[in-house]
C-alpha cells in the first residue's frame, strides 16, 4: 500500500448522491487519501464520474473495484439493500471497508458480515459520524471529567424535513418502503441512538412505539402519489447499563425548523448537545444530527446560565461543506487507525451493536411490552 490510502468508491454517481456530497469533498480535503477508483452501474455515468471527480479507473463491476491493485479502500455509498453483496465483495478481496449506515438491510446479514470480517484483513468501518462532531467529543470528555456529577437522564429529540408537506424527491421515494431499511428508524435512529450510546453508555431496555402519520407522499418530479409503510415517528423510553433514564422522540416531515437538541442532565450540572441554537436557511438542519454542525452549551450548580463551549473547528474540515464534516472526521480517525493499527472508528461490530437496539424498538413497538437489548 502507498502511504496515501487509494479509495475506490462504489455509488459515485456524477450526477447527485451521498458520495459526491460528503465523501468526495471529505476526501479531497485530507491529505491523507487519493481517490483513484469510481463504480456505478452503468458505463456512462462511472466514466463521467471519473473525469469529473479525478479518479483513474471507472467500473460498472462492483468487485472488479474491490480487487484493483490500486484500490486499498472500499467505500459503499449506495442503497441499503445493496450493502451486504458489496461488502462481502470488498472483504473477499482483502480491502480495508467503509460501509454507509445502516451497515445492512437486517440483523442477520450484519451477523453474517461481522463473522466475515473477523478473518478479513483491514479495518472494517461503519459510517457512524456523527460521533465524531467536536461537541460530541468534547461533551463525552466533560462527562469523563464528571463535569455534570453522575448522569442521571437524557431527553432526546431529532426531527428530518423527510417528507414535510407530503412530497418527496424520487430519488428519496425508495426510503418510504419498510422493507427497504432506509427510513426514520433505520437511518435517523441509528444515527442519533450512537452517539447517545457513545456519551452515557449502552442501553440495555427500552419501550418503544413506531407510527406512521402521513401514510402517502408524492412524488416531486412524476406527480405519483405512493403509500408510506417505514415509520415517520419514534418514541422511546429506555435506560443505560448506569440506569440513566432516556426519552427520545424522532419524527420525519417537519415542516419547520427540523433540528436535533440532546440535553443530558446530571447531579451537579447538564449539557445540551443541539443545532436548533444555530441560525441559518430554512431547512438548513432537515438531514439530521451526522449531517449538521452540534453546539454544546453546559450548565453547572443550581441556576447556572448555559456556557458556550462548542469547541473551535479547525482546517481544513472548518472549510468543508457542512455536510461532509463528520465524514471528513471519521476518514481522518480511519486514516490514523490504519497508520497505528488503531481501533477508534465504528467497526462493523458496532453497526451490528445498533442493529440489535432498532431491532429491540422493533419487537416492543409491535409487541407492546418493554424489551431487553441483547448485549
Amino acid at each position: 500500500m502507498s502511504d496515501r490510502i487509494r479509495v475506490g468508491i462504489i455509488g459515485a454517481s456524477p450526477d447527485r448522491g451521498w458520495a459526491s456530497r460528503a465523501h468526495i469533498p471529505a476526501l479531497r480535503a485530507l491529505p491523507d487519501f487519493e481517490l483513484t477508483a469510481v463504480g456505478t452501474s452503468r458505463r456512462e455515468s462511472a466514466d463521467q464520474a471519473a473525469r469529473e471527480f479525478g479518479a483513474q479507473h471507472a467500473f460498472t463491476d462492483a468487485s472488479a473495484l474491490a480487487e484493483h491493485p490500486d484500490v486499498d479502500l472500499v467505500v459503499i455509498t449506495v442503497k441499503v439493500p445493496a450493502h451486504a453483496e458489496l461488502i462481502s465483495a470488498a472483504l473477499a478481496a482483502g480491502k480495508h471497508v467503509y460501509s454507509e449506515w445502516p451497515l445492512t438491510r437486517t440483523t442477520s446479514e450484519a451477523e453474517a458480515l461481522v463473522a466475515a470480517s473477523a478473518d478479513a484483513p483491514g479495518h472494517h468501518v461503519v459510517g457512524l459520524q456523527a460521533r465524531f462532531a467536536p461537541a460530541v467529543l468534547r461533551a463525552r470528555e466533560l462527562l469523563a471529567e464528571g463535569f455534570v456529577g453522575e448522569p442521571v437522564s437524557a431527553t432526546v429529540y431529532s426531527s428530518r424535513g423527510k417528507g414535510a408537506g407530503g412530497v418527496i424527491p424520487q430519488w428519496a421515494a425508495y426510503t418510504l418502503d419498510r422493507d427497504n431499511a432506509a427510513g426514520l428508524l433505520e437511518v435517523a435512529g441509528g444515527h442519533t441512538l450512537d452517539p447517545v450510546e457513545f456519551l452515557l453508555g449502552a442501553l440495555t431496555e427500552l419501550s418503544a412505539d413506531l407510527a406512521v402519520r402521513n401514510s402517502h407522499n408524492t412524488i416531486v418530479e412524476t406527480g405519483e402519489r405512493v403509500p408510506v409503510t417505514s415509520p415517520d415517528h419514534l418514541l422511546l423510553n429506555a435506560r443505560t447499563r448506569e440506569n440513566v433514564a432516556v426519552s427520545a422522540h424522532l419524527h420525519d416531515g417537519k415542516l419547520t425548523n427540523a433540528h436535533t437538541r440532546i440535553e443530558i442532565s446530571g447531579t451537579e450540572g447538564d449539557l445540551v448537545l443541539a443545532n436548533d441554537t444555530a441560525t441559518g436557511a430554512p431547512g438548513l438542519h432537515a438531514g439530521g444530527i451526522q449531517m449538521s454542525d452540534l453546539k454544546l452549551l453546559a450548565a453547572r450548580g443550581p441556576g447556572a446560565p448555559w456556557r458556550d463551549l462548542t469547541p473551535a473547528d479547525p482546517a481544513p474540515i472548518a472549510a468543508l461543506p457542512v455536510e461532509s464534516r463528520n465524514v471528513a472526521r471519521l476518514y481522518a480517525r480511519l486514516a490514523e487507525d490504519i497508520h497505528t493499527d488503531g481501533d477508534t472508528v465504528p467497526s462493523f461490530i458496532t453497526g451490528l451493536r445498533m442493529h440489535r437496539v432498532l431491532d429491540a424498538i422493533r419487537r416492543s413497538a409491535d409487541s407492546g411490552v418493554r424489551v431487553t437489548i441483547p448485549s
